[in-house]
C-alpha cells in the first residue's frame, strides 16, 4: 500500500498498514515462555516512491524508556534491519542491507529527544553508501505505560531503495526492552537474526 504525501504518519497509517502482533508468534522465539511477558507492540509500516514509514507504539511499560548514547545497541527501542534487494539466499549482509535504531528518548541537552542510530552490520560482505541518519525524520511521544515512535525514511538514504524496480523488501525487528527482554519479530537467540538476511522477513510494496 501507499501512502499520501501528506498529513501525519500515524494518522496515515491506520489499522491496515499493521503487521502481526509479536503475541501472533511462538513464545520461545521470542525468548519468553511466559505470555505475560510478552510486550504489547502496535506496528505499522507503508511506503511510498519517495520514503518508507514506521509507527510503533510500545504499551505494558512499567517506567520511562531506558536509552542512553552511551550504550546505544542496549538502549530501549526499535532496532529495524531492511535489505532493499531482498536476497534470501546469502547469511551475510550485502551492501543492499542496513541497520537501524529508533530510540523514543537520548538526544538534546537533557536526552528527552527522539534519535535515530545507523549501525554497521556484522560480518556483512559490503556496506550501504554514506547513511545520512539526520535526514530520518523521528518523532516520539512518552505516556503512561509506554511510547510511541514515528519514522520517515526518504528512499534515497537507503542504498537500493526502488519500489518500481524492486517491490519486495527485506525485514526484520526487534524491540529492546530492559523490562520484557529483546523481543525479535520472527526468530530470536541463538540465531543471528541482526545478521543474517535469510532470517529476516518480506515487506511487499502494493499500490
Amino acid at each position: 500500500m501507499s501512502l499520501p504525501r501528506s498529513g501525519g504518519i500515524r494518522d496515515a497509517l491506520d489499522e491496515s498498514f499493521c503487521l502481526p502482533g509479536l503475541d501472533n508468534w511462538d513464545a520461545g522465539a521470542q525468548g519468553t515462555n511466559d505470555p505475560a511477558r510478552r510486550l504489547p507492540v502496535d506496528f505499522r509500516t507503508g511506503w511510498n516512491e519517495k520514503a518508507l514509514f514506521f509507527s510503533i507504539r510500545i504499551s505494558g511499560k512499567a517506567r520511562e524508556p531506558w536509552c542512553r548514547l552511551t550504550h546505544p545497541e542496549e538502549s530501549e527501542g526499535i532496532q529495524i534491519c531492511l535489505d532493499t534487494r531482498d536476497v534470501r539466499n546469502v547469511h551475510r549482509a550485502t551492501r543492499y542491507c542496513h541497520r537501524f535504531a529508533f530510540l523514543p528518548l537520548g538526544w538534546g541537552p537533557e536526552g528527552k529527544e527522539p534519535v535515530v542510530l545507523w549501525f554497521p552490520i556484522h560480518r556483512a560482505k559490503g556496506h550501504p553508501n554514506t547513511v545520512a541518519v539526520e535526514r530520518i525524520a523521528i518523532q516520539s511521544e512518552i505516556f503512561p505505560g509506554g511510547y510511541r515512535v514515528d519514522v520517515k525514511i526518504p528512499g534515497d538514504v537507503l542504498t537500493g531503495y526502488d519500489p518500481e524496480e524492486h517491490p519486495r523488501l527485506g525485514f526484520h525487528y526487534s524491540i529492546v526492552d530492559k523490562e520484557y527482554g529483546n523481543q525479535p519479530f520472527l526468530v530470536g537467540p541463538p540465531f543471528p537474526y541482526d545478521q543474517d538476511p535469510s532470517l529476516w522477513g518480506t515487506l511487499e510494496c502494493r499500490r
